[in-house]
């Protein structure tokens, strides 16, 4: 049997096919983790670890004189991400009612569901893909999308500065593993030699724990509203993130069509900032169910177009992956 190339035939199959395996796990059998413990149950809530060793590989895999192009891509997508969000939630706040719809096909939705399906990226989706079809410097450029996480970048955007803490030691653990690796990597080419292997070989690993946090029946919950929130995501996000890959990060739009994710810690955010915001918490339910949503949505959309349009656009083959941008 080959199914190694089966797999690699889907378009992102290494992350997809493993991350829909892991859905319907938690959606039919939520408790199967418990139930075996031990390692299975390891393997199936281990995304934060599994993600840390990724990201250490990762690191050791980048040489230094890259490092400025890490940066920079890195500092693209979170900026234009940020802005994006900002704009939207802008427009929202003119046009929506207060607080979120009531009535008729779009009842539920507000701008903290809006602004929060589109502040954050999914990194470890962003970097798997990037570690398949784009280049190690692409995949590396993950390390900022730290900034958007938690509520913080969520409540600045919809105009409750200072009503939110950022703590700074938080920030640092989410890239601390990355560093190290990188700094092992450059001091000695061997530990990069043997290291770096273990990016591509983790990212099933990861996509099947990642799939274990998506529950497919909030598609039911939702329904058309969310999946149209979902995809709402990666057009208004991608399209621009497409732009300033090309004309600032330097690359052919992959990179930035990868980050137009929702990231899953964003569900978490309007229970966050409802629980600091009381104006907010009637509508924390809908907003979290509508994030949900969004979140499955890209986790499975965006993995297929960015294949499509890395080999479209990028020159990659299964046989031949580009080596640098």
């Amino acid at each position: 049997m080959h199914i190694l190339q089966a797999v690699k035939r889907v378009p992102g199959g290494l992350m997809l096919v493993p991350l829909l395996i892991g859905a319907l796990c938690h959606t039919f059998t939520p408790e199967a983790g418990k139930y075996f413990g031990s390692f299975t149950n390891g393997l199936i809530t281990g995304t934060v670890p599994i993600l840390s060793v990724w990201f250490f590989c990762m690191g050791a895999s980048i040489n230094y004189k890259n490092a400025g192009l890490v940066l920079r891509k890195s500092g693209t997508i979170v900026v234009t991400k940020i802005i994006v969000a900002w704009i939207v939630g802008f427009i929202c706040v003119l046009f929506m009612p207060k607080g979120m719809i009531q009535t008729g096909f779009f009842a539920g939705l507000s701008t903290l569901a809006i602004v929060t399906s589109m502040d954050m990226t999914n990194g470890g989706l962003y970097a798997s893909l990037m570690q398949q079809y784009g280049t190690k410097e692409e995949a590396g450029a993950f390390v900022l999308t730290s900034i958007e996480s938690g509520p913080l970048v969520t409540m600045m955007i919809l105009g409750s500065t200072g009503a939110a803490y950022f703590e700074p030691h938080l920030f640092v653990g989410a890239v601390l593993p990355f560093i190290i690796g990188f700094i092992l990597g450059n001091l000695d080419p061997d530990l990069r030699d043997f290291f770096s292997p273990a990016g591509t070989i983790m990212i099933p690993f990861f996509a099947f724990a990642l799939g274990n946090t998506i529950n497919l029946a909030v598609l039911g919950q939702t329904g058309l509203l969310g999946i149209l929130l979902g995809l709402g995501v990666i057009v208004v996000t991608g399209i621009p993130l497409i732009l300033a890959d090309k004309i600032i990060g330097g690359g052919h739009g992959g990179a930035g069509l990868a980050a137009s994710s929702t990231a899953g810690a964003a569900v978490t955010n309007p229970l966050i900032v409802g629980q600091m915001i009381p104006e907010f918490q009637p509508i924390v339910p809908a907003a979290t169910a509508l994030v949900a949503t969004s979140v499955v949505v890209t986790s499975i959309v965006v993995p297929i177009i960015t294949a499509f349009w890395c080999k479209r656009f990028g020159g990659f083959t299964e046989d031949a992956p580009r080596e640098t941008v």
